[in-house]
């Protein structure tokens, strides 16, 4: 099996899947409890908390335990939005966002706030200027993510958030990190709020965090008893740790691991540029480990499957926009045929440089078989 679809999600590694289970099976008690193993319980979710905290940088205060990314957006743009709704009804996003940003904004729209959508230059970075002009009094937040999860196209989170605060200081700055963290380095001290997702980092899935900086406000948006301000219910502990383990080695050797991921990037690009009507849609400011492509005239779902038939795994973009024309490719290159025929290939510092040839291989023989046909 070859796996080149790690930008969907990540297998969980083996060490961290052991810290999951010892704690499944030694930490079990509630961490509320005031008994003694609640109490040990505790003890081993604060020095978790602690461990992540000093990772990211950050306060142990200034972030909440979400299940996902997904949640973390949801929580930081309906809860910042309702927190400062009294300064503006007006929120930027870009052209390059994940689905469960729309779908937020979708939600948003209709109860009466304004969406600002800020387009991209063919090498899918934000229009500065643009998200200068349209940064108004009104504006309370813009979510611009770090790395787009189709292209690999990184945002300069510093220079937006200057701009931003230049325009209107009040304005929050939020950022889907999922696609960054453990991949680049990021500095999450260049945004007010941060979404992060522990599936994606080698960990276990339904994980995440919420980061929000010193003095800034959120409003809950669910209620119910709990141990957090913003999050309701129990903490879950095996996850949280694993979690915690998770990103621990996901930030080692980064420099290292990017390395390797380049090079086999460069490697797949050198050989798919040969083909016609195959084109590469990744600029230098692209992240190694996602490649996108568009076989044009080929259906993107017939060539995937065609590549399984070879136990060669990959997507025709995110995961979340499967089987329909990419809005990535689309705001990038303005080509309807090339965001139609769109193709992501993950790749990972677990990948195999005969993985790698594989792919290579099966790639030249389907292209040739598909081709013909069409």
């Amino acid at each position: 099996m070859v796996y080149l679809d790690y930008s969907a999600t990540t297998p969980i590694l083996p060490e961290v899947l052991d810290s999951y289970n010892k704690v499944t099976e030694e930490y079990f008690a509630n961490t509320q409890s005031i008994h003694k193993l609640g109490t040990k319980s505790k003890e081993l979710l604060d020095s978790a908390t602690k461990q992540i905290a000093e990772l990211l940088s950050i306060g142990e205060d200034e972030f909440d335990y979400t299940s996902g990314a997904t949640e973390a957006n949801n929580m930081a743009i309906l809860g910042a939005c309702e927190a400062y709704k009294r300064f503006g009804n007006r929120i930027c996003v870009s052209e390059m966002e994940h689905p469960s940003i729309y779908g937020i904004c979708k939600h948003l729209e209709e109860k009466g706030f304004i969406i600002d959508r800020v387009g991209v230059n063919q090498e899918g970075l934000i229009d500065l200027e643009e998200l200068r002009r349209k940064v108004t009094p009104e504006t309370i937040l813009v979510s611009i993510s770090a790395v787009n999860s189709e292209t690999g196209a990184r945002q300069p989170l510093g220079a937006i958030k200057q701009v931003i605060k230049k325009n209107n200081p009040n304005v929050l700055f939020h950022s889907d990190l999922t696609q960054a963290i453990g991949k680049v380095p990021v500095r999450i001290k260049d945004v007010d709020l941060a979404s992060i997702s522990g599936e994606k980092i080698y960990g276990p899935g339904g994980i995440g965090l919420l980061y929000h900086g010193a003095g800034i406000k959120i409003k809950p948006i669910q209620f119910g008893s709990h141990e957090g301000e913003l999050k309701p219910g129990t903490r879950p502990l095996p996850l949280i740790v694993s979690f915690s383990k998770a990103l621990r080695l996901a930030l080692k050797d980064l420099d290292k691991k990017e390395k390797t991921v380049k090079q086999y990037q460069e490697r797949i690009i050198e050989h798919l540029s040969s083909y016609p009507n195959v084109y590469i849609n990744t600029s230098k400011y692209c992240i190694p480990h996602i490649l996108n492509i568009s076989v044009v005239g080929i259906k993107p779902e017939t060539f995937i499957h065609a590549l399984e038939q070879d136990e060669i795994y990959v997507s025709s973009n995110t995961a979340c926009y499967s089987g329909r024309p990419s809005p990535s490719v689309m705001a990038m290159y303005k080509d309807e045929a090339r965001s139609v025929s769109s193709i992501r290939i993950s790749l990972s510092y677990l990948t195999l440089p005969s993985e790698v040839n594989m792919f290579i291989e099966s790639f030249g023989r389907h292209y040739e078989e598909l081709s013909k046909l069409k």
